[in-house]
């Protein structure tokens, strides 16, 4: 079996919370993944192990409370960097950009560090209640 491209695995990842598909990112996620969110500031929530990412992925991926858009997408060998706008209501008002650090090694994720642009509760209290909104899917 082919071993995705670093490319290729971030374009999958960014595919899911288009399509509000978390099932995309099933196989995506290492067993071994990292994974720091943008709040609270200033260091985030870190989760560790597959199951607690791809957990908080799906959850956020899968809800319809807000959406993300991948404003620019750099990779380079092993790493990638996603700047995004997530959206949770209309207009520019009502919405936070950011970037994520990402790692992948073997063709899954193994490091994602969030950052944010953001000192209003209302964008941390709109991600963090659509990463929990929703029970975890199985793998």
């Amino acid at each position: 079996m082919k071993v995705k491209s670093t490319s290729e695995v971030i374009d999958q990842f960014n595919r899911a919370f288009l399509q509000h598909d978390g099932s995309l990112l099933t196989d995506l996620v290492a067993e071994d993944c990292v994974m720091e969110s943008v709040e609270p500031a200033p260091d985030g929530t870190r989760y560790v192990g597959r199951i607690a990412c791809l957990t908080f992925w799906q959850n956020l991926a899968n809800s319809r409370d807000g959406g993300f858009t991948p404003e620019d997408v750099v990779t380079s060998g092993d790493r990638a960097t996603i700047r995004w706008r997530f959206r949770f209501g209309p207009g520019l008002a009502q919405s936070v950009r950011g970037v994520n650090l990402m790692r992948v090694r073997d063709g899954v994720i193994v490091e994602a560090l969030g950052y944010a642009k953001s000192g209003d509760a209302s964008v941390t209290s709109a991600v963090r209640s659509a990463a929990v909104a929703q029970p975890p899917r199985e793998p």
